[in-house]
């Protein structure tokens, strides 16, 4: 078999349950026909998680392959890039893959221009990126270069206007955001379709993070929607403008939310209906998946699953997974039960590449896509003053309350957060409401022991 090429779509903050195929009938119209489209023809990993409820060490720990936590990235303060060890970029390139990269980039506090943070000088020979570390881990939809900074001022950092890099040079093309990243990458698979050897492409959105009302103007008029305005010092304090600008209170937030959803997924569409025109579709791996769990407060849908973003509770690491591969016998319209992992992407992107990965914490998918094998054992979460474990149907969590991050996430994101222990039966209670602690003492003491036990092998690292 010839090494296939390689499509990894990551998008930000995507709602579990936003799909077209996953809305319940009679429910709110909306049509995401690519990713649909990418689901029939590939395999929906349905228990899939990335490793935190967060973008930075969740997108850490799926370029490495190893759990974050394993060099102390577990929040915001403290997420940095992997600290040693090749990337799945160097892997691909060591193995003869041309690399692009086009998207948003939030690894942490090291994510500084020039330095390895930066897809160029972290296996990528192509790349087009903004590094969301300067902006709150947002990026502005519609504005960026130096004069819209001059015009956004104190506002440039909350309201994501700055600049994009193409390599290690300043650049500042006009456009809607999502376009820009699909043209790059569109122009990529074209320019290498007929290279003898293969190529990887990472498109990583930023769609549909917020603020999802920075829509193209002839999108608004469309779909009948008023412009909203982003933040200016002087209108109000930005804590008080900011409470406004999310769920429960910003008017029209859901389908601000479900247009700049529907954008992506046209993006999407595009690099599919590429692949397809340079007869490229049935040995190009293609992966869809997001970064960590839909924000409620940004009006996502995790359906049935309890918790938004920020959280430990499904809605918080429980992600859309996709995986289209004819030709390495992934099957078409399948849905697959088996704990799943963006860790997993490194050892099976290397595999299917003709490579081999010793030090990870991911496992190859292709078995369990193509009905040949299982899932993990167990996985596991560290966020500092939260965790949780989940080993087949049984899912152990803890929070500290009182811990000064899940004040800031209660009172700024409206997020709910747990108090102490959670045991859940996730077979019967997929929306973690009832603690089964008391009652399932033996498998309560099994979890617990569990997680110690990884505790203590990531804190040996």
């Amino acid at each position: 078999m010839s090494r296939p090429n390689i499509l990894l779509i990551l998008s930000d903050d995507h709602g579990w349950a936003d799909r077209g195929s996953r809305s319940p009938a009679g429910g709110e119209a909306f049509a995401t026909p690519h990713l649909d489209r990418l689901a029939a023809e590939g395999t929906t990993l349905d228990e899939a998680y990335v490793t935190a409820p967060i973008c930075s060490p969740s997108r850490a720990g799926l370029i490495s392959g190893r759990h974050q936590a394993r060099w102390g990235a577990r929040w915001f303060e403290s997420s940095s890039f992997p600290t040693s060890g090749p990337t799945l970029a160097e892997r691909l390139h060591d193995l003869g893959y041309s690399t692009g990269y086009f998207g948003k980039v939030h690894y942490g506090s090291t994510d500084d221009p020039g330095t390895r943070p930066c897809p160029p000088h972290h296996g990528f020979d192509e790349s087009l990126y903004a590094l969301a570390k300067f902006h709150l881990g947002r990026l502005n939809y519609l504005h960026r270069g130096a004069d819209d900074v001059a015009a956004y001022g104190q506002a440039a950092g909350p309201m994501g206007v700055g600049t994009l890099w193409e390599g290690d040079e300043q650049v500042a093309p006009p456009g809607f955001l999502t376009d820009l990243w699909a043209e790059r990458a569109d122009r990529f698979i074209d320019d290498h379709a007929d290279d003898e050897d293969p190529f990887f492409c990472m498109v990583a959105f930023n769609a549909v993070h917020n603020f999802c009302w920075q829509l193209p103007a002839d999108e608004l008029r469309k779909r009948g929607l008023p412009a909203a305005a982003d933040w200016h010092p002087g209108d109000q304090p930005y804590e008080e403008w900011y409470d406004d600008a999310i769920a429960p209170n910003l008017e029209h937030g859901r389908e601000y939310y479900l247009a700049q959803l529907e954008l992506m997924d046209a993006a999407i569409g595009r690099l599919l209906d590429r692949l397809d025109q340079r007869g490229l579709a049935d040995d190009t791996i293609v992966v869809y998946l997001t970064d960590n769990g839909g924000s409620t407060c940004n009006y996502g849908d995790n359906g049935p699953l309890r918790g938004t973003k920020y959280t430990l509770f499904e809605g918080g690491i429980r992600v859309p997974y996709i995986v289209r591969w004819p030709a390495g016998g992934v099957p078409a319209g399948e849905v697959r039960d088996g704990l799943a992992s963006s860790l997993d992407l490194v050892p099976t992107l290397v595999a299917a590449a003709g490579g081999s990965v010793d030090e990870t914490d991911g496992r190859d998918l292709v078995p369990l896509l193509t009905g040949a094998g299982t899932g993990h054992d167990e996985l596991h979460w560290d966020a500092g003053f939260q965790w949780a474990v989940r080993s087949g149907r049984w899912k152990l969590s803890w929070c500290d309350p009182d811990a000064p991050a899940a004040h800031q996430l209660r009172a700024t994101e409206h997020a709910p957060l747990g108090s102490g222990y959670l045991l859940a039966d996730l077979e019967t209670d997929i929306g973690e409401q009832r603690d089964l602690s008391g009652e399932r003492p033996e498998v309560f003491d099994d979890l617990l022991a569990r997680h110690e036990r990884w505790a203590a092998d990531i804190a040996s690292t």
